[in-house]
């Protein structure tokens, strides 16, 4: 038994031997091929970095190909730049730069109650200037005193003048023919405003008509004369070339109060002249922001007649009878609001009343043969 049970374990032995080569032989290497491995897979690693390097290397190159094109196209712009700046005043040539035109000091005067002003379509006005919820149904925005709803009208005609009509018995506030010179055109009568006879010239209510145009639309009129509109400065010459005319200005600010300004003089030169100003006295309660205008050329941004060095009507975005540059213009941008935020004083006012920096609500001009 003894002997069979050591034959027994030798032969457990034995098979155990050969289990533990076995299991050695699929395991792999043994404790002294580690190293090897080792040297192995750093190998590998080692061909994979120089094979990324060798990646960045071909973007390094392309991108330095490109930076170099670039820097090329750099240097041949600012050579552009430079003969451009050669060309232009305030260029490299040392020629004085020219500067938008200062500001018009905020001198409101003291306010009383006045006259309300509520005050053709050419094209859309820009979005900073519409705001059709104030816009008035109709004639029903024109300055007529409260108790005399103006209507549409177009009686017979065509007048020379709003006042003719009136004197024809024509005493209702609305939309007629005229007929200054060869041409008919539409205007607005304002016929129960002290008196009647007021041909209306120039009107702002609602910003829905952009009056930052060129020197043909300020001559031949743009607008609806039943809302915003400008009848037109040829127009007007004709009117005023035929007699002694009176200017009557009407002004409101977002608060409600109205403010006026009369001049016993106006008329405006031919074409040749550029439409020069001719103004009389002042009178009235909203300060007298346009005599400082008077005898001045009109200008738009592709006529600039002003005496400024720069181009007003480009800076206060309308036509007016600029000097250098303004005290008042009734043409510029029409800001909601009052007081407004813009690089340069472009809003509809009137330097006397509520200052240059606030764009007033309603503005109309009206004119009228003077009555000696």
């Amino acid at each position: 038994d003894v002997r069979a049970l050591r034959k027994e374990s030798r032969g457990l032995s034995a098979r155990l031997g050969q289990l533990r080569a076995q299991l050695q032989h699929e395991a792999g290497p043994g404790p002294g091929a580690e190293p090897a491995a080792a040297l192995a897979l750093l190998g590998e690693r080692v061909l994979n970095a120089s094979a990324e390097a060798q990646r960045a290397a071909a973007r390094f190159y392309q991108l330095d190909v490109k930076f170099r094109e670039l820097a090329q196209l750099v240097s041949q712009q600012s050579s552009l730049i430079a003969r451009l700046e050669r060309l232009c005043p305030g260029g490299a040539d040392g020629q004085q730069q020219v500067l938008p035109p200062p500001l018009v000091p905020v001198v409101p005067v003291s306010l009383v109650s006045g006259t309300n002003v509520t005050s053709r379509r050419l094209d859309p006005a820009p979005e900073p200037q519409r705001d059709q919820t104030l816009r008035q149904q109709g004639p029903m925005a024109s300055p007529t005193p409260a108790g005399h709803p103006a209507v549409p009208t177009k009686p017979a005609g065509p007048w020379r003048d709003c006042a003719e009509a009136h004197s024809a018995g024509h005493r209702r506030s609305g939309v007629y023919e005229l007929r200054p010179g060869r041409h008919v055109v539409l205007a607005w009568c304002e016929q129960q405003l002290e008196g009647g006879g007021w041909t209306v010239i120039q009107r702002r209510q609602d910003g829905s008509v952009n009056f930052f145009t060129t020197w043909q639309h300020y001559k031949v009129g743009f607008g609806e004369p039943d809302g915003e509109y400008w009848l037109g400065l040829e127009p007007v010459h004709q009117l005023t070339s035929r007699g002694d005319y009176e200017l009557l200005v009407l002004l409101e600010d977002w608060g409600g109060r109205g403010a006026r300004a009369h001049y016993d003089g106006f008329s405006l030169e031919p074409e040749s002249d550029h439409y020069r100003l001719r103004l009389g006295q002042y009178h009235g309660n909203a300060g007298d922001s346009l005599s400082w205008h008077n005898d001045k050329p009109f200008s738009t941004v592709d006529r600039d007649r002003d005496s400024y060095s720069g181009n007003c009507a480009l800076y206060q975005r309308g036509g007016w009878w600029y000097h250098a540059c303004a005290h008042s213009n009734l043409n510029g941008v029409w800001h909601h609001g009052g007081h407004y935020r813009s690089r340069y004083q472009d809003g509809v006012y009137w330097a006397e009343f509520r200052g240059g920096a606030y764009s007033l609500k309603k503005a109309a001009m009206l004119i009228r043969p003077l009555r000696l």
